[in-house]
C-alpha cells in the first residue's frame, strides 16, 4: 500500500496511525501542502476533491481518511476494529461522522489557525470544539473506549485533532476523561506520534 500523506495533516495521521497499529507494511509519499501540491493535476488524477490523505493499494485507490480507514479494516478482516455486528457498527459510524463534522470544523479549524495561519475566525471555532470535548468529555465517563468496549477506528479517527487540541488554543486541561483517553491510545502496540508544531497553547 502507499499512502500520500503531509506530516502536519491531522486527516493524514488518521490513516498512518491506523496502518501502524495494525503492522501494514506501507510506503509514504509525501504530498506538500504549503505549496499547494494537493491542487496540482497529477494529485487531482488520484482524488478530485484535492484532499489528503490518499491510499493506493495496487491501483485501488481509495480518498477521505474516514473511507481509508474502513478500507483497510475492511481488507485485513479486522472486526475487532470495525464491528460488523449491527450495534458496534452503527456505533463506529456515529463516531466516524463526529471525527467528519465536528472536529474538522472544531478542534481542527482552530489548529489550522496557528498551523497554517489560515484565514478563521478564533471566536467562533473554539467554542465549537468546546462543545463537542464536552460531549466526547461525558461519552468517555465510565467507559475506555468511544464505540464499544474495545478500540475501534473511531478512536483512531477522533484521536489526532484531540492531541493536538492545545496547538489550536484549545485547553484540554477540562476534560480529564479525554486525556486518560488519549493515553490508551497512546499506550496502543504500533502507536506512531503526530508531528507536534510548537504553536498555541502547545507553544
Amino acid at each position: 500500500m502507499k499512502l500520500y500523506y503531509h506530516p502536519l495533516s491531522g486527516h493524514s495521521h488518521r490513516a498512518r496511525l491506523f496502518l501502524s497499529l495494525l503492522g501494514v507494511e506501507h510506503e509514504l509519499v509525501m504530498v506538500d501542502l504549503l505549496v499547494k501540491a494537493h491542487k496540482q493535476p497529477d494529485f487531482l488524477a488520484l482524488n478530485p476533491f484535492g484532499q489528503l490523505p490518499v491510499l493506493d493499494d495496487e491501483g485501488t485507490i481509495v480518498s477521505d481518511s474516514n473511507a481509508i480507514l474502513v478500507y483497510i479494516a475492511k481488507k485485513m478482516g479486522r472486526t475487532d476494529w470495525l464491528p460488523e455486528d449491527p450495534i458496534g457498527s452503527a456505533a463506529v459510524q456515529r463516531w466516524l461522522s463526529v471525527a467528519a463534522g465536528q472536529i474538522a470544523y472544531g478542534p481542527a479549524m482552530a489548529r489550522l489557525i496557528n498551523v497554517f495561519n489560515a484565514p478563521l475566525r478564533a471566536e467562533e471555532v473554539i467554542p465549537r470544539a468546546h462543545a463537542i470535548l464536552t460531549l466526547i468529555e461525558a461519552a468517555l465517563s465510565g467507559r475506555d473506549w468511544v464505540a464499544t468496549h474495545r478500540p475501534t477506528i473511531a478512536d483512531v479517527a477522533l484521536y489526532s485533532y484531540l492531541a493536538r487540541a492545545p496547538e489550536g488554543d484549545v485547553d484540554l486541561a477540562p476534560y480529564p476523561h479525554i486525556r486518560a483517553w488519549l493515553a490508551r491510545v497512546e499506550a496502543l502496540p504500533g502507536f506512531i506520534e503526530f508531528q507536534k508544531t510548537p504553536v498555541g497553547l502547545a507553544a
